[in-house]
């Protein structure tokens, strides 16, 4: 008798139905919520053209809609991106602005594993061999970014910021510019970026595409220790005093391994250079 396999059951209706359409009628929005941070919601999507999901990127903008001015810059932020073309930076399809909901909506590459920091904290073991592959991934796109005229700066590079495909051992910088538009749109005297990732000249506002560097130094020491950087610290202020007035060896974040964690960034920037 041939034997019978019982197949998994169906997904809800409701799960493979769209809830949104984006106004050209290529891709619809589904339910499910791929992903969360301070300023938007990511949803898995279909593009019906290509037959592919995709991420369909919700980010709230109603203090943009009522500045003139941040709003073109937004919208000058997000016409660079669609031009950007390298395989480690985030593909960027299309965008709209719906008024009526006060949101921007762009749709880009969907990523299988979620965030590096992520996908780092669910895979404790990882060979040096690996953190290179990574690293070399996200310098290349650095490169790529700063060798414009002018340079692109991230301004806020952290591995919540960085994608993976884990099937493919790929990474792909992404939210470029946008964090840190909204950020200056929701309080004008607000510091770009994240503190644990700040080089300090970000704190004076008076910096070029070094700050870059700077982060992808702590994205280095988080995918090493697979804990944030200063994670002693309590707050934002006590972070700003340590990046800002101490330049010696206490100014480093510290580490419940400090002897292994040395050795192990030692290895990895040998690694990096050779």
């Amino acid at each position: 008798m041939p034997q019978e396999y019982s197949s998994e059951p169906d997904p809800d209706e409701s799960d493979t139905e769209f809830i949104e359409i984006e106004p050209t009628g290529r891709y619809g929005r589904y339910k499910e919520v791929l992903g969360r941070g301070a300023f938007k919601k990511v949803y898995r999507a279909f593009d019906e053209l290509e037959g592919i999901e995709v991420a369909w990127n919700q980010v709230k903008v109603a203090d943009l809609l009522r500045n003139s001015v941040d709003l073109e810059r937004l919208y000058s932020e997000i016409h660079l991106l669609q031009t950007l073309k390298h395989k480690n930076i985030i593909k960027f399809y299309n965008y709209w602005v719906d008024t009526k909901n006060e949101n921007i909506n762009f749709i880009t590459e969907i990523f299988t594993s979620g965030t590096l920091r992520q996908y780092r904290q669910k895979h404790k073991h990882v060979d040096l061999r690996a953190l290179k592959k990574w690293s070399r991934q996200i310098l290349e796109g650095l490169l790529y970014l700063h060798s414009h005229d002018p340079p692109v700066i991230h301004r806020d590079l952290k591995c919540d910021n960085i994608f993976v495909n884990g099937n493919q051992g790929e990474v792909k910088i992404g939210d470029l510019g946008l964090a840190a538009i909204l950020q200056q749109a929701r309080s004008a005297h607000s510091v770009i970026g994240t503190p644990e990732f700040m080089a300090p000249e970000l704190y004076e506002e008076e910096y070029n595409e070094l700050v870059d560097i700077y982060a992808f130094g702590m994205c280095l020491l988080e995918l090493v220790t697979v804990e944030y950087p200063y994670v002693e610290c309590t707050n934002a202020a006590q972070i700003y005093k340590k990046v800002t007035s101490v330049r010696d060896l206490e100014s480093l974040p510290k580490f419940k391994f400090i002897e292994q964690t040395t050795s192990a960034i030692y290895i990895l920037a040998i690694y990096l250079l050779s």
